[in-house]
């Protein structure tokens, strides 16, 4: 695909002249703030309340907490740039809080850090720039924006792979990238560190958090005890049917685990399936996670990607290394993905996304896999 990645000296970008930039509280965002305001922009920072602190302790490294909203307004201040919070709480309960408890009560495991980029975070962003009459909306994340020779904008990859954000951003399309700069886009996160070292940051050195945000401190499985989930112990099974011990509960497991299983049978056991419909956990070898097709529900996917997919990589989890599709049979929302080679663990409830080369063509929800 021939075109350029944006850049935030672009002077067609520059010919807009001021910026919202989503600030978490954490250096990502707070040089993502600095860089776009060396560039010369009018910046604005905005940080978004998803969670009533009142209701529980979310942790403190949290984009959720009240430290982080603390943070990001003493960096803005740093800065030299205006401030504000914007209350998204009902949004991020209705479609990112509540669709993840749904999706455990489901036996799925759900990816809520997508979600909200897709639905929340970005709409979110741009409406507010909208009502402070601001031109183009950033973030602290590590990705790309790539404008296509036809005019058509899509979500890539960020040059530094190892911190590369892409496939939380792959639900991300379309016009909506006409509004949007990633100052990180080509930066590693030592680099950033030092630069808001050099710029006096006091989150320089702040740590991250690799938690679900509004996850109280604790564990995940008080947290879905509390919010109603069932977690009716049950038989874990291997493929035979063969009855091998008791659950806990299905939501606390994932396809793919293998500790915390509590069964001994001489050989390592991996979760294969979580049969939802008879509360089973079914377990077997390594070599029973391999599955060769998926069943996507898309969010969205470029046209020419599911006509030539011979060109097309489809990731389906964020360290997993793209995998070769073979085909694509997509039938209106509904989507197979052949590979050419099984791939392990293929999770429900996880985002799949879509790639030809470093530019993100599309993104579903894993609904099944078939096995080797």
């Amino acid at each position: 695909m021939n075109g350029r990645f944006v850049d935030i000296n672009d002077d067609e970008r520059k010919s807009e002249a001021s910026v919202l930039v989503s600030m978490s509280g954490g250096v990502d965002s707070a040089v993502a703030a600095l860089l776009v305001t060396q560039a010369g922009y009018r910046t604005v920072g905005l940080t978004m309340k998803n969670y009533c602190y009142g209701d529980a302790d979310v942790p403190d490294r949290s984009c959720c907490s009240i430290e982080s909203i603390e943070d990001a307004k003493r960096e803005c201040d740093r800065l030299d740039i205006p401030h504000r919070v914007a209350d998204v709480e009902e949004v991020f309960a209705r479609d990112v809080i509540d669709n993840f408890l749904g999706e455990y009560q489901n036996a799925r495991t759900p990816n809520p850090c997508v979600r909200c980029n897709s639905i929340v975070r970005f709409e979110a962003l741009i409406s507010y720039a909208d009502r402070l009459g601001i031109d183009l909306v950033a973030t602290g994340h590590y990705a790309r924006v790539f404008e296509a020779d036809n005019g058509s904008l899509y979500m890539a990859r960020s040059v530094n792979r190892d911190k590369d954000q892409s496939y939380f951003l792959s639900g991300v399309h379309g016009d909506m990238l006409r509004r949007v700069l990633f100052p990180l886009g080509t930066f590693d996160k030592q680099t950033v560190r030092k630069t808001a070292e050099s710029a006096e940051l006091a989150v320089a050195h702040k740590k991250e958090s690799q938690e679900v945000c509004f996850v109280p401190e604790g564990t995940l499985r008080s947290f879905l005890v509390s919010n109603g989930v069932d977690l009716t112990p049950g038989p874990i099974e291997d493929t035979n049917g063969r009855v091998l011990g008791e659950h806990d509960g299905l939501a606390q497991y994932t396809v793919g685990q293998r500790r915390r299983l509590g069964i001994a049978t001489g050989i390592p056991q991996y979760v294969v399936r979580l049969d939802r419909r008879r509360n089973a956990l079914v377990v077997g070898g390594e070599d029973e996670l391999f599955a060769r097709e998926l069943t996507c529900t898309l969010a969205w996917i470029d046209p020419h990607a599911a006509t030539d997919s011979v060109c097309v990589t489809a990731q389906i989890r964020y360290r997993h290394r793209p995998a070769s599709v073979k085909r694509i049979h997509i039938e209106k929302s509904r989507c197979r993905v052949v590979f050419e080679e099984p791939q392990r663990a293929i999770c429900p409830g996880q985002t799949v996304g879509f790639y030809r080369g470093d530019i993100v063509v599309g993104s579903g929800v894993i609904d099944d896999s078939r096995y080797c």
